[in-house]
């Protein structure tokens, strides 16, 4: 049986997969880091993303609400940047049994995307 604070992490961890589990807020999580460290404000993402206002700001609340990305205020604009620090926490739950523990895949192979 799993301790409580492993099951708190996990629940934690799923949450926030969940968040990217949508193709647009992935695909907003994709453009913010390719963005970091500035970020990108509002009027950015969606014209980058042809996300319309409305559903945009649904989709950065939801990813914000989790902890995936921050938010700035400048002015009359909403700056949002990539929370990297969390998004590596992420990444290091997932890969800490196969990379570690088991060497199920091999560390350096998941340096790049292709």
């Amino acid at each position: 049986m799993p301790k409580r604070d492993d099951t708190a992490v996990t629940a934690r961890f799923a949450d926030m997969l969940g968040a990217m589990g949508a193709e647009p807020r992935l695909r907003i999580v994709r453009l913010l880091l390719a963005a970091h460290p500035d970020g990108l404000v509002v009027g950015e993402i969606a014209a980058e993303l042809g996300i319309a206002n409305s559903t945009l700001s649904h989709h950065l609340d939801k990813l914000k609400n989790e902890s995936l990305v921050n938010v700035t205020r400048e002015g009359t604009f909403l700056r949002y940047s990539a929370n990297t620090a969390s998004l590596q926490e992420l990444l290091g739950f997932l890969y800490a049994e196969c990379c570690t523990r088991n060497k199920a895949i091999e560390p350096q192979r998941i340096v790049c995307c292709k």
